[in-house]
């Protein structure tokens, strides 16, 4: 593993469990999914050792462009633009209403992206997802267009400039500890490294939450990829396929597909 380094950690407010996770994405890479599915799996197991938060890192040549062309359409004007920034964007202004909202967001926001039925980089689209995910969206248009999405966006760019981050997805490991410094870890790597990295920094032996099962998964997540399941439950592609399907015909779960990707999702009447 060549791409680890050593990282000062910002200043933060304290946290109760020993590690925190700085988890650098572009959110509409396709290696983000392949992060979420190493992450998800992580939380199952060892959630109770880390916190964690993510930093966009879109890869922009300004974002001059962006406040010129959206000054009428933040305001209310009937204008649709669109614009890499957007989707970013729209997750910090998301992030404004809670962690959790700003997940939800994120996910359905990637949900699009991957069955390519919204141009989630559209103004109207990034609009019409915050009414999917129940989020208030009076305060989301209002925080959508506001200073402090923009700047949450710039801090996390900011960020990832002063923390040298040049490919994504990345993961910075900081322990409770804020002098310590923290452990980067660039690219994609097997779940065994990131468990090792885990326990390194802890400095001890850690044990792993007992798996969930399939409806305490979807859950818990709600839309999965067949990966995602075969990856927790550590079974081939096939057999977690075998196992989706069944509990799609038991009307648990709904399948959503184009030619790119299959995800699974739990049924609202569930």
């Amino acid at each position: 593993m060549n791409n680890v380094q050593l990282l000062s950690k910002p200043a933060a407010p304290s946290i109760t469990k020993p590690i925190e996770l700085y988890i650098f994405i572009d959110p509409l890479c396709k290696k983000a999914l392949t992060m979420q599915t190493m992450l998800r799996k992580l939380t199952v197991e060892y959630e109770h050792y880390f916190t964690w938060r993510y930093i966009l890192s879109t890869k922009l040549a300004s974002l001059n462009t962006l406040s010129r062309r959206t000054k009428g359409c933040m305001t209310g004007a009937e204008l649709d633009i669109t614009h890499p920034a957007l989707p970013s964007i729209a997750i910090k202004a998301a992030e404004l209403q809670g962690k959790r909202a700003a997940t939800r967001y994120l996910l359905k926001l990637q949900e699009h992206a991957l069955l390519k039925t919204k141009n989630v980089t559209s103004y109207s689209a990034l609009i019409e997802i915050a009414k999917e995910t129940n989020i208030d969206l009076d305060e989301f248009i209002s925080d959508f267009g506001s200073k402090e999405a923009a700047r949450a966006f710039q801090c996390d760019l900011h960020i990832t400039h002063e923390m040298e981050v040049d490919e994504v997805p990345t993961i910075v490991f900081f322990n409770e500890c804020i002098e310590d410094e923290g452990l980067k870890v660039s690219g994609m790597y097997a779940y065994e490294v990131y468990v090792q990295v885990l326990q390194e920094m802890i400095n001890e032996e850690i044990t792993c939450n007992p798996l969930p099962t399939f409806d305490e998964l979807f859950n818990r997540f709600h839309i999965l990829t067949t990966s995602d399941v075969a990856e927790i439950y550590s079974i081939s592609h096939q057999e977690a396929e075998r196992e989706l399907k069944k509990r799609m015909l038991q009307q648990k779960i709904e399948r959503l597909t184009n030619d790119e990707v299959t995800l699974w999702r739990k049924k609202c009447n569930q």
